[in-house]
């Protein structure tokens, strides 16, 4: 019997608060991996969760306290101002 699955097989959360991680996507048959797919996706700190994931959600949830979410805000806002043209 063939079968496919598809899972979440790494998260990652870097110093910023962005949360990485990678769904593998596996065609299997007879309890044996014939291929497997990847997939990489990010989530910056406050980002809407619907639809993530259960194990996903929970660890952006841990992952951004309001204190990294601002911090995050903070850095996004000075980015955009910096690289605006001086009149």
């Amino acid at each position: 019997m063939i079968t496919k699955e598809t899972v979440v097989d790494q998260i990652t959360v870097v110093e910023n608060g962005t949360v990485l991680y990678r769904e593998a996507t596996r065609i299997i048959e007879d309890g044996k991996v014939l291929t497997q797919t990847y997939h990489r996706t990010s989530l910056t700190p406050g980002q809407d969760l619907t639809g993530q994931s259960e194990k996903v959600a929970a660890i952006a949830q841990a992952a951004w306290t309001p204190e990294v979410v601002a911090a995050y805000e903070g850095a996004q806002l000075a980015s955009q101002l910096a690289a605006q043209p001086n009149p």
